[in-house]
Formats: C-alpha cells, structure tokens, sequence
C-alpha cells in the first residue's frame, strides 16, 4: 500500500488527471510520442517569476521536439497582477492564475511549479523585492524545485546581471537560479532537505536572450554570439498537424485573465540561450549535446534501453496493444534500477503507457463534488480494458481501504463497481494550500515541507486500481471525481473537494458608513451537510455595535444557504476594523467562507478563506448622485461607490449617446477600457460633449500600448510607463487650492495613509496646460512623478485622468480613497443643474 509521501513525490513528477477536465484519452500517435518520450531520459528546466513569463515556444519545443522533461517553476503565482476576466484579484487571482499555468502546461507538455514567494505587485529593483519575499526561503524552494526535479538544463527567462532594468520580481527571479545552480549540490545548503529528496547538479544553465536585452533587432544582430545557442522552435509536427509556434501559442492563450490571447504563427523561429554556467555545447542547436539522455545513464538501463528501442522502432499504430507485453517486460526491469529518482519517474510513465495501449479507462465518480469530515459518499467505479491483454483486476484501494472485487477484464466489457468513499472525521478541508495559513506580503506560509514547489493541493481522495498485466502487478492511480451530463455542455467534470459542515460570509467584503447610521448587514450561512443547526454571533470591534447578540440557524439540506439580518451600528466618529461571523455547530465554531471560481478555461475552484469584513465609518460627502460606469478590465468600483450612497448604472458602450448621459452627473470609465473596449473608439465624442455640456468624466489607468482610441482626453495627453509601487510613498500636494482637494470633502495627506500594494501606474508624463496636475510622488530614489491625478475643465463639465489604484484601495476600504473619488466625483457640483430622475 503506498504511502502518502510517495504521492506527494509522484505529484512532482507524474500530472495526474486533472481535476476538472476530461480525463486523458489518448489516440495512437499521442501514445507513441509518449514512447519515444520514455526513452529520452533528460530534463530541462525554465526559471522566472510570474505566470506569462515563461517562453511556451521553447517549453512545448522541449517538450514535444526534444521529448524531454520539461518543467516551468515560476516563482510567484501572479497574485499582484490586473485581471482581464473578472474581479478576483490577489489571492483569488492567484489561484486563477496558477490554473492558467496548469492548462498552458496541458497544452505545451510540460510540468509546473512554484515558490512560497508572493507577488507582492510591481517592483522597481530586486534588491526591494528581495526585502519584501524571504530571500533565503524562495532560495531555498528553488534549490528544493531543483534537486527533486533533476534538470541536466536550466534556462533563465531573465538576466541576473542587469538589476534595475525591468521587474524587480524578473531579476531577481534570475539572481536566485544562478545561485541556487551550484547550492543544488553543496550538502550544507539546506540540509533539511535531504530527508525528502538528494543532491543535484544541473549541467548547464543559460540565458534566454533575445533582441529585446539588447534594445534593438540591430544591436542584437550585431552582438557576439559566441557563447550562444540558437534553436529553430518554428518545427512542424506532422502528426498534430500543427507547428511548434502554434502548440506555443495555445499554451499561453490560456492566460486569459492577463488578455495573453496569441495568433500562431508558422516558419522557422530562433531563439537563443547564452551559456551562464558548465560547459558549451558543440552542437549550438542542443542543449543536450554531451550528455547521455539514453537508458545507458543509469546503471542497469541498458536492455531496458533496448527493449523500449525495439517497442518503438516496431509499434503498430492500428493496434498499440502489441506493444503491452514488450512494455511490461520494461516495467519488471525498471522495478529493479537503483537510481530512485529514473525508477520513480519512469515507473509511472510506462503504467500509463500500458494503460493506453489497453485501452484501459479506469474512473472513480463520486456522487457530489463535495463533502465534509466524518462522512460517507457513494462511490461508482468503472474499468474497461479494450483490448485482447490480459488484465486482472486485484483489487482496489480506496484512501487506504482495501476493496477486493477481483475480475478478469475481458475485451470491452464495462465494468461498474459501486462502493463507498469514508471521509475521514480528521479530513482537513480541500483549499489551496498556500492559503491555509496566513501569510506575509511577501511570503506564503506553508507549515508541511511535502507541499512545498506543488502547483496545487493533492485530490481529496485517491483510488488505487491493482492489476495484473500479462501476470505483472501494476497499480494505477486517480483521483476521484465529480461527473455530470450538462443539457448544453454535455458530460462536465469538477474536482471531488472537502469542505466544512458549515461556512458564512458577508454579502459585502467592504461596507462603508458614510455617517451614524446604522445598517441592515445580511450574513449568509452555507450548509456542507445535511441537518445543520446552531447559531451565529458576530465578532466586531469594540467601538462599534451588533444586534442581535446572536441568531439562530436551521437548514435542512446540503448546500442550502440561510440568510440572516444583523444590525450594525457604527460609531460617530470615523473608525475602520474587521467583523467576522461566527457559526456555532456543537462545540465547533466556524469563520471560514467557501468562495467559488468558475471559468470555462481552468478547472473549477472552491477556495476557503477567512470570513471577515471591513467595515468603515467615513466622514465624507458627497454631491451628484447618478453615476454612469463604463466596465473595463474588472474591478469592483461600481460596488464601492454604491457602499457610499451613488445610484450606478453600468452602461454597455452600445447604449452611450447623448439622451442616456443626460440622466448622470458623472460617467467613469473602468481599468483599462480603452484597452479592452473595442466600441468606445465610436463612442469617444459623445463623452466629450457629456464633459462639455456640463458632466463629470473620470477615466481610470490604462497601458501606454494598445490603446483603441486616438484621442484619450479632449485635450492632448500622453501615458507613460511611469508608477509608484511603494503604496507608502510620500504624496506632496501641488495645487491645494484646487476644489477636487476641498469640495465635498477636505483632501490631506493624511488621506493617503494605509494605502495598499501600491500608489498607482501608468501615469500620463505628457500633458496639455489646460489640465492640472494634483498630487507628486515619486519611489525612492526617482524624479517626482505628477501625473497621477489631472484634472481639466472642459466645457461646462470637468474630464479627470487618474492613474492611482483606487481599484485596489476600494476592495481594502481605504477611507481616504473614498473622500478623494467622491470629490472628483463632486468636482463643479456645488450648483447641480437638474437631471432626470433614473428609470427603473
């Protein structure tokens, strides 16, 4: 029986089903591809910082050309980043993202893992982002990826030697490799490691260079390169009909949330690796030249080397299953090689390759997709074998228990078992594990060293299928899962998860208080089982109020919400904390929520998180009422202005024209519309005459490139690549007489304190004298940047650009991001000319 270490190592190596796509099913030149892969024996890793920095062309040309190994260990999970696809951002975004990298590696063929390191957001230089992450902990996860993947390669996306000039997270991303290279193999490097895994020294490592370091394609064709490997990765493969750039192309199309959708492209394509560390190839097109990729680097590999020659040199396309009794003679030899890492990683290789060959499906399908601790859930089993091989079926394993259902399994005759899945009463909840624990801003915490590079949680449950195959025993793994039929999609996946026996949640993250008075706040309570009763209090801070002290709750079925009303009475003067519900079951209490990400791209995700609030009373005012919002890459703004009272219609660019803007006060436009928003380029001029006839138009950040318009403002302004990370920074104000800082409210720099991740981006650092600049400041060491908040009147209306990150300080309640928006928001509004009423 195996032991749970050993999954934890075989998910280092071996992706099993994915939780929530359709199984594998492989046709027969997918599973010769997989053979020919079985006899390279060589592996590669590529470093870099965040989801979509790592180059898919090389990755799937490792992967699908070279037939090696190929892993991507990225060393954040893109936490800090913008999301194109909806509101999700920091540690939900990280879970979006580090599922983006699984489907990307679905596609190219490669392996993915990660650091505890958090992406903390954008960061100038990495000696800053190296005192914010623990630099010795995503040092020593490096050193931790690379002795328990075994790289002959590594390939740095980024240059080590070049700090300052890009992403402090890139760098530094490099600095660590190189150093983390020779560290692989010092046995005084984290020698606490050694109880999981063995010494390693890669054989080289390089940089993945390109025009772009050198500033210029000319500069680039200019340089020496000497010291460089160049490999064509535009190689078509017949058998999938597509080149190596389009498989490259699918693969980072799935970064859906960064808007990473990319055409794919056909020819030859060069890309180029300089030597950092070990010797030079004297092939500059193999970055294996010199090393022994065959069988014959393992003691004991020679005849299976030949066998597996032999297998591959004669496989029968039109039936596969010839290949099975060539294969298990294979499997018997690899059982005995004393190199634990090939034995273990080649081991699950050939099983799934024998499995194929069968056309053995094997599928364990719980009847929901969750369950709680202490619990039993039917469990149906099938197994298929499709082909003439002989294959037994022992018996199977479920979380430790043995079941003995042994059958022979003859040709396509399906098999269906039905049994029970125990859910442990000790069985923590299914979450992703670097969220189990709170961490640092720049450090995720991870108390079990076996999670530590995992790209996610292990599956909550896992059935082992014990066969004989041509009377050799074999066990397969998976994991179990959710199946359903959808009317539209037709048959669906979703993982089989843990969740607790109850969870509640705020209907709001943040609730603001715009004065005294007291509000209705409704907590919604979610059963995990059936028959759940108890109550729920709220714990608050002590200057504020609760009523009831408590309230009872009942709800009879699995899955079923309760939703109950508690009154919250804000103190009179300005104050801001956190409120948590608190859910009484018996003698356990519960704080957690369940949130839910669902999106067609990735595999379905519950992530269980703290369940806590801030709430805010603000003193601040306001003038105009009705708000227009034009989306654009996802924020939560229009909720956040609706906390503080404005009546907001978010408006479809096809519906702006003059009679609708008449009913606003104001329009705002979303993060990064003019980015994403093809229509409002036709739309552009009907927001300036709203401006000029007396409206109120506050364009939010976008990125210097890509624009869809020609004229952002009704007067000449530029953006830049300029922005502030440190959300400390000093904020110098340069017109105080202005009314965007006096009207409603009083704007000081006190307004900027307890800002989060960042000041703002993308500021303008071009702009015409009609406008007005507002606030300066700058990150240590630079010039002042004073385009972070302009303001110009035009017409009888003002048009506003602001680059600061009120998309990030409304979902933190950062009361001094609320009065300056609701000023600018204000701005001419002292005499309101008269709008109609908004309809319903």
């Amino acid at each position: 029986m195996r032991k749970p270490v050993l999954y934890l190592l075989l998910l280092l190596f071996i992706p099993l089903i994915n939780q929530a796509q359709l199984p594998d099913k492989p046709n027969s030149s997918e599973i010769f591809e997989s053979i020919q892969k079985l006899n390279f024996l060589g592996s590669v890793m590529y470093i870099a910082a965040h989801p979509d920095d790592e180059n898919t062309k090389l990755i799937s040309y490792f992967s699908n050309k070279v037939k090696a190994r190929t892993a991507y260990l990225a060393l954040t999970r893109g936490d800090g980043g913008q999301n194109l696809i909806g509101p999700e951002i920091r540690e939900l975004l990280g879970v979006i993202r580090t599922q983006e990298l699984l489907a990307a590696r679905r596609v190219d063929g490669g392996q993915q893992f990660f650091t505890r390191a958090n992406d903390f957001g954008y960061s100038k230089d990495p000696e800053e982002t190296l005192s914010i992450w623990n630099k010795d902990e995503v040092l020593s996860d490096v050193v931790l990826a690379i002795r328990k993947f075994k790289p002959d390669v590594i390939i740095n996306r980024f240059d080590h030697r070049t700090p300052g000039t890009t992403h402090g997270h890139h760098t530094s991303s490099a600095m660590l490799s190189f150093q983390a290279f020779d560290l692989a193999n010092n046995p005084d490097a984290y020698p606490d490691q050694l109880k999981q895994t063995s010494l390693w020294q890669p054989q080289r490592e390089f940089f993945n260079t390109s025009w772009w370091f050198y500033g210029s394609q000319e500069k680039f064709d200019k340089a020496d390169k000497s010291n460089m490997l160049s490999i064509d990765t535009g190689v078509y493969y017949p058998s999938k009909g597509l080149s190596n750039s389009e498989i490259a192309a699918l693969s980072r199309s799935n970064h859906k949330s960064q808007g990473f959708g990319t055409t794919g492209s056909r020819g030859k394509e060069f890309e180029y690796l300089e030597l950092l560390k070990g010797d030079l190839p004297t092939d500059k097109s193999n970055v294996f030249d010199g090393i022994d990729t065959s069988w014959n680097r393992v003691k004991g590999g020679k005849p299976i080397g030949d066998i597996l020659t032999n297998v591959e040199n004669n496989y029968d396309f039109t039936n596969p299953s010839a290949s099975i009794p060539q294969l298990v003679k294979a499997y018997k030899l690899i059982q005995n090689l004393e190199d634990e890492h090939w034995k273990t990683i080649k081991s699950e290789e050939i099983k799934n390759i024998i499995a194929d060959c069968a056309g053995l499906y094997l599928e364990a399908t719980a009847s929901t997709n969750h369950a709680t601790p202490n619990s039993e859930i039917p469990l149906t089993i099938e197994v298929i074998n499709r082909s003439n091989t002989l294959i037994v079926l022992e018996s199977i394993e479920i979380n430790k228990e043995t079941i003995n259902e042994r059958m022979e399994l003859r040709n396509n005759q399906d098999q269906f078992i039905k049994d029970t899945l125990k859910i442990s009463k000790n069985q923590k909840p299914t979450t992703p594990y670097w969220l189990m624990q709170k961490g640092s801003l720049g450090m995720y915490m991870v108390n079990n060293p076996e999670l530590i590079g995992l790209p996610e949680t292990p599956p909550a449950a896992i059935v082992d299928f014990n066969l004989l195959v041509d009377g050799e025993p074999i066990t397969i793994s998976k994991p179990v899962i959710y199946k359903t039929n959808d009317p539209v999609k037709g048959e669906t996946y979703k993982p089989f998860v843990v969740i607790p026996e109850v969870s509640a949640k705020f209907a709001e993250n943040v609730i603001v208080f715009d004065d005294d008075t007291q509000k209705q706040i409704p907590v919604i309570v979610k059963a995990g089982k059936d028959n759940v009763e108890g109550y729920v209090s709220i714990a608050h801070p002590k200057d504020w109020s609760v009523y009831p002290e408590k309230q009872d709750i009942s709800i009879a079925h699995k899955g079923e919400d309760q939703t109950i009303i508690f009154t919250i009475i804000p103190p009179k003067n300005q104050s801001e904390g956190l409120i948590t519900p608190m859910v009484h079951i018996g003698d356990n209490i519960y704080t957690k929520k369940l949130v839910d990400i669902d999106y067609e791209h990735i595999p379905f995700q519950t992530v269980l998180l703290p369940s806590e609030s801030k709430v805010v009373r603000l003193n601040i005012k306001k003038k105009g009422n009705n708000i227009a919002y034009i989306e654009g890459a996802g924020d939560v703004v229009p909720e956040s202005l609706k906390q503080i009272g404005y009546n907001v219609v978010t408006i479809a660019p096809k519906d702006i024209n003059a009679e609708t803007l008449n009913r606003f006060d104001a329009v705002v436009v979303g993060i990064r519309a003019y980015n994403t928003v093809e229509d409002l380029k036709y739309k552009q001029q009907i927001l300036f005459d709203f401006v000029k006839q007396g409206g109120n138009m506050i364009v939010q950040y976008n990125t210097n490139s890509r624009l869809k318009v020609d004229e952002l403002a009704p007067y000449k302004l530029q953006l830049s690549r300029d922005r502030v990370t440190d959300e400390n920074a000093e904020v110098t104000i340069l017109n105080p007489d202005n009314p965007i800082l006096n009207y409603p409210n009083k704007i000081t720099t006190k307004d900027f304190e307890g800002w989060t991740q960042e000041r703002g981006l993308y500021f303008p650092d071009e702009w015409s004298d009609k406008f007005t600049p507002i606030l300066s400041m700058h990150d240590k060491g630079e010039t002042p940047k004073d385009g972070s908040l302009l303001v110009a009147k035009y017409g009888k209306g003002y048009y506003i650009y602001t680059g600061l990150s009120f998309f990030r300080e409304f979902p933190e309640g950062v009361p001094g991001a609320y009065r300056l928006f609701a000023n600018m928001l204000s701005i001419g509004k002292d005499t309101i000319k008269n709008h109609a009423k908004l309809k319903n």
